[in-house]
């Protein structure tokens, strides 16, 4: 029994690697469940018992993506309830999941006007437990009186999110003029988007540091 279970765990593990693969390279349209049960070694209907639908490997895919950063926020004393100290390390696990994921997201983002309405919304559900993480956190601040009130956490972690998301895009790219380094990029987010969201004068942090 546990041989078999140990068997089923690597077939999984294989056609979520696989499906990362060929959705990155293919698309969400253009894969297809044929191929990515070939790039895995396995047989079609292998595929299915594990997985229903191309829809459901998807969203396997993303939540893989996405574990290593939601477990590191899952707990509570990871939060110092600073805010320019919790801002980075939530953007550096952030960043690490974008470049983790670069060919798969920019395939996203290339087909955007394309995706089935199903796939939005697998997408929208995988991604959603690490902004809660973030929404949540901003509500205690706002309870305690560090963050504005008046502020609507939803769409401040958005912008938060797709500063970091355009950072990764335009860093990779290598374009000539850029002059500063990723960590500098985040280091500068979240200085802008601290001041925006505080309600008290808080330090500058560099390099992972607090220049008072």
């Amino acid at each position: 029994m546990t041989k078999n279970i140990r068997s089923s765990t690597l077939t999984r593990t294989r056609l979520i690697a696989a499906a990362s693969q060929v959705f990155a390279s293919l698309g969400v349209q253009g894969a297809t469940t044929r191929e990515i049960a070939r790039v895995a070694g396995v047989n079609e209907v292998t595929l299915f018992r594990h997985f229903a639908s191309k829809e459901q490997l998807l969203k396997a895919v993303i939540e893989n993506a996405l574990a290593l950063q939601l477990e590191a926020l899952a707990h509570p004393e990871t939060w110092t309830q600073n805010l320019s100290i919790d801002l980075r390390h939530y953007a550096k696990l952030y960043n690490s999941m974008l470049e983790a994921q670069e060919d798969l997201i920019r395939t996203f983002i290339g087909e955007a006007k394309r995706h089935p309405e199903a796939a939005k919304q697998v997408i929208q559900e995988a991604v959603q437990p690490l902004s809660e993480k973030l929404i949540a956190y901003l509500k205690s601040c706002q309870q305690n009186g560090t963050v504005r009130p008046e502020l609507d956490p939803t769409p401040a972690v958005d912008m938060f999110t797709g500063m970091l998301l355009a950072g990764m895009l335009c860093h990779n790219a290598k374009l000539k003029y850029k002059s500063y380094t990723s960590d500098e990029y985040i280091d500068t987010c979240v200085d802008i988007f601290v001041r925006g969201i505080s309600l008290s004068p808080v330090p500058v942090i560099s390099g992972g540091k607090i220049n008072c």
